[in-house]
C-alpha cells in the first residue's frame, strides 16, 4: 500500500469515527415518519390484523409500540394533516375542510426540528396547507347545510388489475418510496447530523373513477391479484346495516351523498372490502421498503420509526365509504413507533390523536415542547425509562368535522368505554353516544339510555371547545366563501354550479337546486338574528310526536331505498295527524316545526322525511 493510499484509508476512517461519536455524543435519534392516507386503525392490532398480511406493521408492534385508540382529529385529508403538522386541534386553526387548512408559513414539527440542527426531509403526499382539492369538493363543503341532496361521489367499486405478479399497482407511491429509499441509502448514511424524514403516501385512499370525468372523487378500490392474494377473504365480513328509517340524520345525508343509498350486493360489498384491504398490504409493503433500507444502511438502531394515517375508510360499513364520518372505520387510525429507548411488545389501550405527534417528536429530539400545542407527548407511555410527564395525558381526544358530506359540524369526544359524538349548535340535531366495549360495531345509539353520561361528556366537551360558536363560525365562513366564489364566475354561475360532481341530480331539478341556494344565502343564522345569544331548545308538544306527511305511505309501509330521490325542499308541515314515534337509534326527538319533504317518488317521501326532518333552528333565542 503506499503512503497515499494509507493515508487516506485513515482519513475516511477517523471521518467514520467521528460521525459515530457525533451521533452518540448527542444521543438524538433519527426521525422517519411514514404516513399513509385512509388506513384503517383498526387492522394493526387484533382481531383486525388477521383480515389481511401485514408484515412490517407487525414487525413495528413486536419491536416497539401500538396505540390501540388512536383517533384523526378530522376525518378528512387536508384537516387530519393541518392537526398533525401543527399540533392543534382544526377549530384553533381554523382548518374547516381540504380548501382551508393551514398557511404555508404556519410552524411545523419539522421546522423545530431544522432549527435545532436536524436535517430535514419531506416527500410525497404532504396536503396541510390551504388552497389544494377540487372545486366540486370546496363548494360541497361550503353548500352543506342547503336544502338539497344531491349525490357528490361516484359509487364505491372494486377493480381488479394486472396478474398474479403485479406488485406495483399504486405506481405514484411506489416510486415516491424509491425516491426515500434511495435519500436513505445515499444523503441519509452522509450526515454530520441527525435527520427527520417524512414520507407521505397516498394509498389505501381508493382512487378516483376516472369514467366520471377529471373532476371525479376518489371511489375505485384497485388492487391485482398480487395483494388479494394478502387477505384472509374467510376473515372478511359484511357489515350490518341499520335501515334507512333508523339512522341518524347526519349518517343518512353522508350515505346519500356519497352515492351509496343505491342497491348492492353482498359480492360488491365483499369484493370492496376485500379490495381495501389488499390496498393496505400494498401500503405495508412501502413501509417495509424503508425499514429495510434503514436497517441495511446500519441506521435503524438509531431511527425512531413512526407509521400512521390521516383517517380510516368506512370501506362499506354504516352503508358508507370513504371518512367524513366519526365511526370507527373512519375515525381510528394505526400509530406505531419503534426505536431507540422505545418498549418493545408494547399495547397502549388509553386514546390519543394525531396532535399527540408533534410534542412526541420534539421529546424525542430532546427539544423543550413550545406552549400553545394541544397535543400531549407520547414518551412518558413508551419510554424503556419510565420518563414522568410535567403535562400528562388526559385520557381524551377530540376530533371534529366541518367539511363536505357532513350537513352539521360534528364533534366526538372519545374518554374510556364512551364515544359521545353532538352536532352543530348541540341542541338543534340530536347526539349519539356508543359504548365501543358492547358495541364495536356502533349500531346502538344509546344516548338516549344515558343522559348523565352524555351531560357530564357534553360538559368536558365544551371545556375544551365553544363547539356552538365554532359552529356558528363555520356558517359564516362557508356563505362566505361561496358568495365571493359565486360572484367571481359572473355570468358562468349557473353553467359551473350545474357541472360540479352532482350534476347527474342537480339536473333532475335545476331550478328548486338554485333557489335552494338563494334561500340559503338569505336565511338568517342564529348568531345574526340572536346577536351573542344561544338558541332556545326546541318547543316540542311531545318529546316523541313527528307530523307525517300526506298521503301516508299505503299500509304505513317504510321503504328500504330512496333510489329516485334528488331534491329537498324546507317548508311548514302539511296538514295531517300526528303519530307516536320513538327511534333509539337516530336519537330523533320528534315534535311540530319544519319538516324536509322530498321531491321523489311517493313511497319515498315518508321514510326520507322521517330521517331527515328539522326543527326550527334559530327562531327563538334565551
Amino acid at each position: 500500500m503506499n503512503t497515499f493510499a494509507f493515508f487516506l484509508l485513515q482519513v475516511v476512517s477517523l471521518k467514520a469515527l467521528s460521525l459515530s461519536l457525533n451521533r452518540t455524543s448527542e444521543q438524538r435519534p433519527n426521525i422517519v415518519m411514514v404516513m399513509s392516507d385512509a388506513f384503517d386503525g383498526r387492522l394493526t392490532f387484533h382481531p383486525g390484523n388477521k383480515v389481511v398480511q401485514l408484515p412490517y406493521i407487525n414487525y413495528m408492534r413486536q419491536m416497539g409500540v401500538i396505540f390501540l385508540n388512536s383517533y384523526t382529529n378530522s376525518p378528512i385529508c387536508c384537516p387530519s394533516r393541518a392537526a398533525m403538522w401543527s399540533g392543534k386541534f382544526v377549530h384553533l386553526t381554523q382548518a374547516w375542510n381540504n380548501y382551508k387548512c393551514l398557511a404555508p408559513s404556519a410552524t411545523t414539527w419539522m421546522d423545530d426540528l431544522q432549527k435545532a440542527g436536524y436535517h430535514t426531509h419531506r416527500m410525497g403526499k404532504l396536503d396541510y396547507t390551504s388552497g389544494g382539492h377540487s372545486v366540486s369538493n370546496r363548494v360541497e363543503a361550503w353548500t352543506r347545510e342547503v336544502a338539497f341532496l344531491l349525490r357528490q361521489e361516484g359509487r364505491p367499486v372494486a377493480d381488479l388489475v394486472g396478474n398474479g405478479s403485479t406488485v406495483r399497482v399504486m405506481t405514484k407511491d411506489w416510486n415516491t418510496t424509491d425516491s426515500a429509499v434511495q435519500w436513505i441509502r445515499q444523503k441519509a448514511t452522509a450526515l454530520s447530523q441527525p435527520f427527520a424524514l417524512y414520507l407521505g403516501l397516498n394509498l389505501p385512499h381508493p382512487y378516483r373513477t376516472e369514467e366520471l370525468g377529471p373532476t371525479a372523487g376518489g371511489s375505485t378500490f384497485r388492487t391485482s391479484p398480487y395483494w388479494l392474494k394478502k387477505v384472509s377473504t374467510e376473515q372478511v365480513s359484511l357489515p350490518n346495516w341499520l335501515p334507512f328509517s333508523q339512522m341518524h340524520r347526519v349518517d343518512y345525508y353522508s350515505t346519500v351523498t356519497k352515492n351509496c343509498s343505491g342497491n348492492f350486493s353482498e359480492q360488491e360489498i365483499r369484493d370492496i372490502r376485500v379490495s381495501y384491504y389488499a390496498m393496505c398490504a400494498e401500503t405495508d409493503s412501502m413501509l417495509g421498503e424503508v425499514i429495510a433500507a434503514l436497517r441495511d444502511t446500519g441506521l435503524l438502531n438509531s431511527t425512531v420509526v413512526l407509521f400512521t394515517s390521516d383517517h380510516g375508510d368506512l370501506a362499506m360499513e354504516h352503508r358508507q365509504f370513504y371518512k367524513m364520518s366519526m365511526f370507527e372505520g373512519s375515525s381510528h387510525v394505526p400509530l406505531l413507533m419503534m426505536g431507540p429507548g422505545i418498549k418493545s411488545g408494547t399495547e397502549i389501550s388509553l386514546p390519543v390523536s394525531l396532535v399527540d405527534l408533534y410534542p412526541s417528536v420534539l421529546d424525542f429530539a430532546g427539544i423543550p415542547i413550545p406552549h400553545g400545542l394541544s397535543g400531549h407527548s407520547l414518551i412518558p407511555l413508551t419510554s424503556q425509562s419510565n420518563k414522568q410527564s410535567t403535562k400528562p395525558h388526559p385520557g381524551w381526544i377530540l376530533s371534529e368535522y366541518h367539511g363536505c358530506n357532513a350537513n352539521a359540524s360534528t364533534y366526538m369526544l372519545r374518554m374510556d368505554k364512551w364515544k359521545y359524538i353532538t352536532y352543530s349548535d348541540g341542541l338543534s340535531v340530536p347526539p349519539q353516544l356508543f359504548d365501543l366495549s358492547m358495541d364495536e360495531a356502533e349500531l346502538k345509539n344509546v344516548a338516549s339510555r344515558y343522559p348523565v353520561v352524555c351531560q357530564h361528556l357534553d360538559k368536558l366537551l365544551r371545556s375544551v371547545v365553544d363547539y356552538p360558536n365554532v359552529t356558528e363560525a363555520v356558517r359564516q365562513y362557508n356563505k362566505q366563501q361561496f358568495l365571493q366564489w359565486k360572484q367571481s364566475l359572473g355570468n358562468n354561475y349557473t353553467q359551473v354550479i350545474a357541472n360540479l360532481r352532482w350534476h347527474v341530480d342537480w339536473q333532475k331539478n335545476v331550478q328548486n337546486n338554485e333557489k335552494a341556494i338563494e334561500d340559503w344565502l338569505d336565511r338568517p343564522e342564529c348568531k345574526t338574528a340572536c346577536g351573542n345569544r344561544s338558541p332556545k331548545p326546541p318547543q316540542y308538544n311531545s318529546p316523541y310526536e313527528i307530523p307525517k306527511p300526506s298521503p301516508w305511505p299505503p299500509g304505513g309501509a317504510i321503504p328500504s331505498n330512496p333510489n329516485d330521490l334528488h331534491a329537498v325542499h324546507v317548508g311548514p308541515p302539511p296538514n295531517s295527524s300526528k303519530r307516536s314515534l320513538t327511534d333509539e337509534n337516530s336519537g330523533e326527538q320528534k315534535g311540530s316545526g319544519s319538516l324536509v319533504s322530498f321531491h321523489v317518488h311517493p313511497v319515498s317521501t315518508w321514510v326520507s322525511f322521517r330521517v331527515l326532518w328539522f326543527p326550527p333552528l334559530s327562531t327563538t333565542c334565551q
